[in-house]
C-alpha cells in the first residue's frame, strides 16, 4: 500500500542510494541541486560507494555515507550503525541491483520511490512502495531526476558544479599549461566490449598531433589493465602523447577533463564527468545507446554506430529494441572507423 504523501510538500530529510557507478553518480548531482534549490531545508544523506565519495564526497549541504562494497556483511552492518534510529522522510532508491535492494533495508522512510517496472530487476519491486513515472527514451540523468516528482517537484534545470580543490586545479595546470587545443583521451570502459582497438586509439591520436597540431593527453585508472591498454596505444604511435595513466585522483582527472578542449572516450565515467564541466566528448557508442547513456549536455562530436549493431546482432533497426539494450557483443566496436572518429575531430576543430 502506499503511503500518503502531499505534492508539494517540502520533506524534511531525503535518504538518496545510488552507490556506483562514477557515470550514474554524476547524474544524480542534478537531482541534488533541484532538491537545494527549492527545499534548501531538507536534509539530504546519500549511500554512496567508496570509490564514487571520492569524486563528489565534498557537495556542500550534503551528509554522505560510505557503502564499501570489497567489506562485504561488514559494510551492511556498518551502514546499518550508522542509520540507526534514523528516520527519513523518503527514499530515493535509485539502483536496482540485488546489493543495493539489501542496503535499501538499512533506512527507515515511509515513502520507498523506486524504478517503474519496465526497469526493476532483482526483486526491486519488494523493497519499495511508490514507483517513478514509466516512460520510454530517457537519458539515464531525466530518469533520476524523475524520482523527484513522486515529491511534487520537476527537475527542469540541469546543474552539477562538482567542487574541484585548488591541488586539483594546480595539478592540472601544471600539466596542461596555456590554452593549446588538447585532446584527452580515455580510452577504458570498465565494461571492456564497450573498448575500441589500440590501433584505432593510436591513428586518431596521431592525426590530433600531427594534422591538428593538438596537444595529445592519456589518461586511465592505477590498475593494470590500464596500464596494460595503454602501453598497447603508445607501441604503436608515431608520436608522444602525455601520459598520465595511474597518475591521476579522480578530483585531478576533473580539472584535467575540464581544462580538455575534448575528450575521446568510450561509454565510461569520464564521458559523464567531462560533460559535467562542460567539455565536449567524442563519445565512441556502438554498444550502447547514446540517447540514453551519452553525454547528457551534447552528443553532436559522438560516433553513433548503435543502430548497425542492432542490424548487425538484432537482426533489427534500434528502434525495435527495448530502450536501454546493451549489445556488448564481442567486435562491436569495430563498426566504429578510424575515419568516423577523424570526421568528427576535424568537424569540432573548426569550430575553435
Amino acid at each position: 500500500m502506499k503511503p500518503d504523501a502531499t505534492p508539494g510538500t517540502e520533506p524534511a530529510s531525503l535518504c538518496l542510494l545510488r552507490t556506483s557507478a562514477i557515470g550514474d553518480v554524476t547524474h544524480v548531482v542534478p537531482l541534488v541541486r533541484t532538491v537545494q534549490q527549492h527545499w534548501p531545508r531538507t536534509h539530504l544523506t546519500w549511500l554512496i560507494g567508496k570509490l564514487e565519495q571520492r569524486l563528489i564526497g565534498d557537495l556542500p549541504g550534503v551528509e554522505f555515507i560510505v557503502f564499501d562494497k570489497q567489506a562485504g556483511r561488514a559494510a551492511y552492518r556498518d551502514v546499518h550503525a550508522k542509520l540507526a534510529g534514523r528516520t527519513f522522510d523518503a527514499l530515493l532508491h535509485m539502483q536496482v541491483a540485488l546489493r543495493s535492494n539489501l542496503l535499501s533495508l538499512a533506512v527507515k522512510a515511509p515513502l520507498r520511490i523506486g524504478y517503474d517496472r519496465a526497469r526493476a530487476k532483482d526483486m526491486h519491486g519488494l523493497f519499495v512502495n511508490c514507483r517513478i513515472p514509466a516512460r520510454h527514451g530517457e537519458h539515464v540523468l531525466d530518469a533520476m531526476a524523475s524520482f523527484l516528482e513522486p515529491l511534487g517537484l520537476k527537475q527542469t534545470q540541469v546543474r552539477w558544479d562538482i567542487p574541484i580543490p585548488d591541488q586539483a586545479q594546480a595539478f592540472a595546470q601544471a600539466h596542461l599549461p596555456g590554452d593549446t587545443p588538447t585532446l584527452l583521451v580515455s580510452p577504458v570502459s570498465s565494461h571492456p566490449l564497450r573498448n575500441w582497438h589500440t590501433q584505432r586509439y593510436a591513428a586518431v591520436m596521431d592525426h590530433a598531433a600531427l594534422t591538428l597540431g593538438w596537444r595529445v593527453v592519456l589518461c586511465g585508472g592505477p590498475g593494470a589493465y590500464e596500464r596494460e591498454f595503454g602501453n598497447a596505444i603508445l607501441a604503436q604511435m608515431k608520436t608522444r602523447p602525455l601520459d598520465l595513466i595511474g597518475k591521476d585522483t579522480l578530483k585531478q582527472l576533473l580539472a584535467l577533463l575540464q581544462r580538455a578542449s575534448l575528450v575521446l572516450c568510450p561509454d565510461s565515467g569520464p564521458m559523464h564527468m567531462a560533460n559535467a564541466v562542460g567539455t565536449p566528448v567524442l563519445g565512441l557508442h556502438a554498444a550502447s545507446n547514446p540517447a540514453r547513456s551519452g553525454p547528457y549536455s551534447d552528443r553532436r562530436w559522438c560516433v553513433d554506430r548503435y543502430d548497425d549493431a542492432a542490424r548487425k546482432y538484432r537482426r533489427k533497426p534500434a528502434a525495435a529494441l527495448p530502450w536501454g539494450t546493451k549489445l556488448e557483443h564481442r567486435g562491436v566496436m569495430d563498426l566504429i572507423e578510424v575515419g568516423d572518429v577523424i570526421e568528427r575531430m576535424e568537424t569540432f576543430a573548426a569550430t575553435l
